[in-house]
């Protein structure tokens, strides 16, 4: 199932300055593919095209393996829970947990990837994208939640 709507997309990227927008195409709710079954893939970046991928209906991911630590810290700043069972290992996330990562992280992040016109070694596409999430995404998200809180 797809986490987020096509309406949740146009609200979110309506919040970021207009000249971050520019040069992206379109946003596509992609299918699940094999790839997807296989490893974590939630979005990807194509051109001036971003894909986001669905996700379990029962919102949780079992993965043969223990997680990177980069792949865990990630889930767990926007409420992702890793368990061990066993050998393998599960990624559950709540409704609005998987929400805020979808909106405030992979979107983000792939949008960080349309606009990177400097970095052509993956390396550093990929560290630009993950800093493009945090200072576009992640930070502005929690400091709304805190004043809503207040």
């Amino acid at each position: 199932m797809h986490v987020v709507t096509a309406q949740d997309v146009r609200d979110r990227l309506a919040e970021l300055p207009s000249r971050l927008l520019a040069p992206l195409q379109i946003v596509q709710l992609g299918r699940m593919t094999a790839k997807k079954r296989s490893f974590p893939c939630y979005g990807l970046q194509w051109g001036n095209a971003i894909y986001l991928y669905p996700l379990e209906d029962t919102l949780i991911e079992e993965y043969g393996r223990p997680p990177r630590p980069a792949e865990y810290h990630e889930a767990r700043l926007y409420g992702g829970r890793w368990v061990q069972s066993g050998p393998a290992w599960k990624l559950v996330w709540t409704e609005p947990a998987i929400r805020d990562f979808y909106l405030n992280n992979v979107l983000i992040h792939e949008l960080g990837h349309v606009l990177d016109s400097r970095n052509s070694n993956p390396r550093d596409r990929e560290r630009f994208a993950e800093w493009f999430a945090i200072s576009y995404g992640y930070r502005p998200s929690r400091r709304a939640a805190k004043l809503v809180g207040r």
